[in-house]
C-alpha cells in the first residue's frame, strides 16, 4: 500500500522559512513525478510545485521563493519555502503522479494527509 507522510509544517512569521519533507513507503517513486499541492480551508486545492527527473515546475506566485528537491535513495521529497507570506498559509500535501502535467491537473496516484503551514503577518 502506498503511503506518503508529510512533516515540517508549523507556524512562522512572514519572511521566514520552512522545509517540508515527504517520506514515501510501499512503493518506489523514482520514476514518478513528485510534488506539492496546498489547500486553504474553504478553497480549492492548488498546485504548488512538482519535479520529475531534472525538470521542475512551480506555481507562478512561489517561483524564486520555493524550491522542490528529492532524494530518490531515501524516497523523500522536500519543499524549501523561503520568504514566506501570509497568503502561503495552507495545508500542504505531498503527491505522486505519472508526470508533471498530471500533477498540475491533480490526476494523482497518491497523496498524503497534509501538514499545516501558518504564516503570521
Amino acid at each position: 500500500q502506498v503511503h506518503l507522510v508529510e512533516s515540517g509544517g508549523g507556524l512562522v512569521q512572514a519572511g521566514g522559512s520552512l522545509r517540508l519533507s515527504c517520506a514515501a513507503s510501499g512503493r518506489t517513486f523514482s520514476s514518478s513525478a513528485m510534488g506539492w499541492l496546498r489547500q486553504v480551508p474553504g478553497k480549492e486545492r492548488e498546485f504548488v510545485a512538482a519535479m520529475m527527473g531534472g525538470t521542475t515546475h512551480y506555481k507562478e506566485s512561489v517561483k524564486g521563493r520555493f524550491t522542490i528537491a528529492r532524494d530518490n535513495a531515501k524516497n523523500t521529497v522536500y519543499l524549501q519555502m523561503n520568504s514566506l507570506k501570509p497568503e502561503d498559509t495552507a495545508v500542504y500535501y505531498c503527491a505522486a503522479a505519472a508526470n508533471i502535467a498530471s500533477m498540475i491537473l491533480e490526476n494523482l496516484d497518491a497523496w498524503g494527509q497534509g501538514t499545516l503551514v501558518t504564516v503570521s503577518s
